[in-house]
């Protein structure tokens, strides 16, 4: 692995107070939570319980309603301020892989290096890296439909990881995949997690999964932290 595609050293990040409505409805409703530099934190829960709102307000994509993020010392978001998900140094794994059909493996990692302007002598070295890491080296000329839903996802990851943020976001990035892949993909997301010491929030229904991957487990209900394991 290159010095290009290790992590920095991972964000704190700390949630105070937060709240978020939409009209009348209140799905966050006073969360208070930290998540220590270096580590993984799973978020655990049913369905409407809160689960992928924070994860988006972590990720910029809403304002809060009430309260503050904080990564490290900064306030990243709160009822007056809002970063854009640009400005916050992370990556996000959705549960549908949001991959490009119509460009090739290693133009969708890419992506967010060109975005940011990197030249492309730097951009394939970093990919190449990337692909290495998550198990897809020598894959990059094919396009995502070519390959299996446990490859478009390592995929997926490669890209999260691929400009080196400092939190990475995972939305339920294994619920397509059936178990038995499943399975053997946690194991290989939490020791690259492990590997790259970068700062991780992981939502799923599974407990198997926020087990197998996860320093904190928070469970939430009814848009409030129910309990917290530590592991």
């Amino acid at each position: 692995m290159t010095s290009d595609t290790r992590a920095s050293q991972g964000v704190s990040v700390s949630l105070r107070a937060l709240h978020q409505t939409f009209g009348a409805t209140r799905v966050l409703d006073g969360i208070d939570l930290d998540v220590p530099a270096g580590t993984t934190t799973a978020l655990l829960g049913p369905s409407g319980c809160g689960k992928s709102t924070l994860l988006k307000l972590l990720a910029g994509l809403l304002a809060p309603t009430g309260g503050e993020i904080r990564f490290d010392d900064t306030v990243v978001a709160s009822d007056s301020i809002c970063h854009a998900p640009e400005r916050r140094s992370l990556g996000m794994v959705f549960q549908d892989y949001a991959l490009w059909p119509h460009m090739s493996v290693a133009a969708n990692v890419a992506f967010p290096l060109e975005m940011r302007g990197i030249k492309r002598a730097e951009r394939s070295d970093r990919v190449e890296d990337a692909l290495s890491l998550v198990g897809l080296a020598g894959l990059g000329a094919r396009r995502p439909q070519a390959l299996s839903g446990g490859q478009q996802q390592r995929v997926a990851l490669a890209r999260a990881i691929v400009s080196a943020p400092r939190l990475l976001l995972f939305d339920e990035p294994l619920s397509n995949l059936d178990r038995d892949l499943r399975t053997r993909l946690c194991t290989d997301i939490g020791a690259l997690l492990s590997r790259l010491g970068t700062t991780a929030v992981y939502v799923t229904h599974d407990r198997d999964e926020a087990e197998a991957l996860a320093d904190q487990i928070v469970i939430l209900a009814h848009g409030r932290v129910d309990k917290r394991i530590t592991r």
